[in-house]
């Protein structure tokens, strides 16, 4: 990523927090190591050069102070008359000096007596250039030298000022370079320890400092994770009063216009799931459809067709035949028509444009003027029908043609099935809230694995005996149509002796109750 965070299954590989901190104590670790860097390089030199100016110093102290001796301010001592300024000067700054006369003889100093004569000998060796070769001159003028040196008797080195004053005294000054060496150490080692001290201090300050900081940004991290999780819930909460708190707002405002649109997007996407699912379906159910009115058509065209060209080849020339013919292609068309007239009915009712007309009206009449029109049938069938017609009138509220036709589909499907005892029986059952009607015929239960089916199109339990009565197997697909039109519930059970149909229409005074 371009801040230089990476995350790795959700995960941040480095914090902001660490880094800035990693930043910071860096920072101040390589600040300490140049220091003590620098100092190892660099301090000794310093030394020796702020040490030459306190030699030039003394020098001048020094070339003012014979000035005074030649005066007559001496005495045999050599030492009571170096003014006490001079001798505090000297010692603070570890200065050892000596000071002669044209003929190389001592004046004053401020060594010790053994080392008089060593100075002595050194001082002319510089004059007389006898000593070059151990000495390493660091600045020349034509008053005086700055130079290196080494004292093979002592065994020391020493950083010293040589040369001449206007009244033709000579003198030099040293002092010891151990002394510088020892004191940038101890430098050296004041800085590292500091320095680490200043790190450790540093780093609790950083961390601490960079925890109060971050802290927001690692909640607006948080919020960004959660958010690509499609969790709009979380808000920035916390309060800086700084450029990250804007960021925050402005975080908060994006995931809600982000849910807001996502949840207009996934209402709009589960739609068009829905739209594409419905014309998938409407697809196949019209592919299927036509599949189903081609077969069920296939069968009385085919007859129509046969029987037609019997008659015009003249196959049959007695008048009997002829009539028979004509009734077949007649009671064939018959069918035809019927069958085409269930399906522009069935249509109607799917695609909701055939609307209901809500009535009162009594369930119980209804029952008895379906039986009264069907009394030849049951005749045909011999068939025995249990229906209490003294009972009380039930009166609901619905659309009384269709219910009509709902009846008519029932009773007739019961008649065409019975079987065994021939047995029909209707009843109307009051319930809570509505009337339920049931439609029972004696005879073979239907097949489990086909309960589910029977209100589907075209579907035929017993193919051959359904063809026998000339059915279609649409009329159980109305039914279940006309009653979802209402809002209701229909069904089918099985029972050992036969099969049991029934279907709910709401009470009327239910119907009043909750205002429909």
């Amino acid at each position: 990523m371009g801040n230089g965070i990476q995350i790795r299954g959700g995960k941040i590989k480095r914090a902001l927090r660490n880094q800035i901190a990693l930043i910071f104590i860096g920072m101040t670790l390589l600040s300490v190591a140049a220091i003590v860097a620098i100092n190892g390089f660099f301090l000794a030199e310093y030394y020796v050069a702020k040490k030459s100016d306190v030699l030039i110093e003394a020098y001048d102290n020094l070339g003012a102070f014979d000035v005074e001796l030649d005066a007559g301010g001496t005495d045999d001592s050599g030492e009571a008359a170096v003014p006490a300024e001079l001798k505090k000067s000297s010692m603070e700054n570890n200065l050892t000096w000596i000071i002669t006369n044209r003929q190389g003889q001592a004046l004053l100093y401020n060594v010790q007596e053994r080392d008089v004569d060593r100075m002595e000998a050194s001082l002319f060796g510089y004059q007389t250039g006898i000593d070059a070769e151990r000495k390493e001159v660091l600045e020349k003028t034509d008053a005086y030298a700055i130079q290196k040196s080494k004292d093979r008797i002592a065994g020391m080195e020493y950083l010293e000022l040589w040369g001449e004053f206007e009244n033709g005294n000579s003198c030099m000054i040293r002092s010891p370079l151990e002394s510088i060496r020892e004191s940038a150490a101890i430098s050296n080692m004041f800085y590292l320890y500091v320095g680490i001290v200043i790190i450790i201090v540093s780093a609790l300050i950083i961390w601490l400092i960079t925890a109060h900081l971050t802290k927001p940004i690692s909640e607006l991290t948080d919020i960004s994770q959660r958010m690509a999780e499609l969790d709009f819930h979380t808000k920035y909460r916390s309060r800086h009063s700084n450029e990250v708190d804007v960021l925050g707002e402005n975080f908060n405002k994006m995931s809600e216009q982000l849910e807001g649109a996502i949840l207009k997007l996934r209402s709009a996407n589960e739609q068009l799931e829905k739209d594409i699912a419905e014309k998938v379906k409407i697809d196949e159910m019209r592919k299927e459809f036509l599949d189903n009115v081609s077969h069920e058509l296939k069968t009385p065209i085919a007859l129509i067709q046969g029987y037609a060209e019997g008659l015009k080849d003249n196959i049959m020339d007695d008048p009997e035949s002829r009539d028979f013919y004509c009734e077949v292609i007649m009671d064939e068309a018959s069918k035809m028509n019927i069958m085409v007239k269930k399906l522009l009915t069935l249509n109607q009712l799917e695609s909701g444009h055939d609307r209901l007309v809500m009535e009162r009206f009594d369930m119980v009449a209804l029952i008895k003027g379906v039986l009264q029109n069907s009394e030849i049938l049951i005749q045909q069938k011999e068939a025995e029908i249990l229906f209490d017609s003294r009972q009380a009138p039930v009166y609901v509220q619905a659309d009384e043609f269709k219910i009509e036709e709902v009846v008519t589909n029932f009773f007739t499907n019961a008649l065409n099935h019975v079987d065994d005892k021939k047995i029909v029986e209707i009843k109307v059952l009051r319930l809570e809230k509505t009337a339920r009607v049931t439609v029972f015929n004696s005879g073979r239960p239907i097949p489990d694995e086909a309960l589910e089916h029977v209100w589907d199109k075209f579907y035929k339990v017993d193919k051959a005996h359904t063809r026998e009565y000339g059915g279609s197997g649409i009329g159980l697909s109305i039914v279940k149509a006309i009653v979802e039109s209402h809002h209701q519930k229909c069904g089918v059970e099985n029972y050992h002796n036969g099969v049991m149909f029934w279907f709910e229409l709401p009470l009327e005074e239910a119907h009043n109750r909750e205002g429909v």
